[in-house]
């Protein structure tokens, strides 16, 4: 089983209940498990059109057998259960928002899904809920 990292954050509707039902949506995948979560934090939108809302943010540890790209498509899957569209406006509002972070010690380097995320170091609402749980 991997280890991995995951991001989360929602700044669409009930923020807090899209980020617990994420999780739960998770932890249900097959062989997959959460393991830890992080705090819940709020934060300033970074990028995107002015005028959104805060967003809520957290960080998971999960456990997983599922690959990499087989996770990602799981996570597109919640994301779009949860009411995110397929085609959305980058950096925009959304209802929630998953991320792999890191997975395992994989570096992945395809168009749809970059490990470790490129751009985590540069966001403060990535790294601070991911420190509280690694």
């Amino acid at each position: 089983m991997a280890v991995c990292y995951l991001g989360i954050g929602s700044n669409l509707g009930d923020r807090r209940k899209n980020i617990k039902l994420a999780i739960k949506k998770i932890n249900a995948l097959k062989q997959t498990r959460v393991v830890k979560t992080s705090r819940i934090i709020e934060t300033e939108p970074v990028g995107g059109p002015a005028g959104q809302n805060k967003y809520l943010n957290a960080a998971l540890k999960i456990v997983t057998i599922l690959s990499p790209i087989q996770l990602l498509k799981n996570l597109k899957k919640i994301e779009e259960e949860l009411g995110r569209p397929r085609k959305h406006l980058r950096f925009g509002p959304r209802s929630i928002d998953l991320d792999i972070l890191f997975y395992g010690d994989e570096i992945v380097n395809q168009k749809s899904l970059k490990i470790p995320h490129p751009r985590m170091r540069e966001r403060e609402f990535v790294i601070r809920p991911l420190l509280e749980i690694i």
